[in-house]
């Protein structure tokens, strides 16, 4: 049975979403809770209070994912499965996820919860590649925690879209730019050099084919 501080967090959130934060009042939770403004005070003295429970609520679950990967062997199957707990940790916390970007100048009134997630999320996409790794390596780990984190506020809302179809989707994307990664940080530097020459003398042919012929 959930505690009451999570029942207020679960309906603050309900109307956050329903009316936004800004328009919410802490005597319509307390109504809609069917509790006394007092004893909501108890817990939350006001609603900056709850929406920085959110964050701490949130910031804890990752900072609990990144201890765990930090403890374990560096590699690709570590890579695998921390993508594979955030996004359930991503489903887990979906409503809260959603406030978070309906919300952004609400968010970035909390500079210092902001400061401290942002951290928490640089430290999880660390663990996402090796410590010598390149910029392109780098940029394409970021894009897999961020294809798990932003798909589920932009896809989930879609008529027809079911939240396996929706994960299974998210995660085959994310686990392809991780075995991208492999394969670009496995190859030999002289065939990429030479993949990458072929690849422009092609490009500048095109542009050759496309120039209009003079008379």
């Amino acid at each position: 049975m959930p505690s009451t501080r999570e029942r207020i967090q679960r309906v603050s959130l309900e109307l956050f979403l329903e009316q936004g934060y800004e328009k919410t009042s802490l005597r319509e939770i307390a109504e809609r809770l069917g509790v006394t403004k007092a004893a909501l005070y108890y817990h939350f003295k006001a609603k900056e209070d709850i929406l920085s429970s959110y964050f701490e609520d949130f910031g804890g679950a990752v900072k609990e994912l990144i201890a765990w990967g930090e403890a374990q062997p560096r590699g690709p199957k570590l890579r695998r499965e921390l993508l594979r707990r955030y996004m359930d940790l991503i489903i887990d916390k979906h409503d809260m996820i959603r406030f978070f970007h309906e919300n952004q100048p609400t968010m970035r009134r909390m500079d210092d919860k902001g400061r401290h997630f942002k951290e928490r999320m640089g430290a999880l996409h660390r663990l996402m590649y090796e410590p010598d790794a390149d910029l392109e390596t780098r940029v394409r780990a970021f894009q897999a925690i961020m294809t798990v984190h932003t798909s589920w506020f932009v896809f989930f809302e879609e008529q027809g879209v079911e939240r396996e179809q929706l994960r299974d989707a998210a995660l085959s994307v994310a686990l392809g730019l991780v075995t991208a990664n492999e394969i670009h940080m496995a190859s030999d530097p002289l065939v990429d050099g030479l993949v990458t020459a072929a690849t422009k003398a092609a490009e500048h042919l095109l542009t050759v084919d496309e120039e209009p012929q003079k008379a």
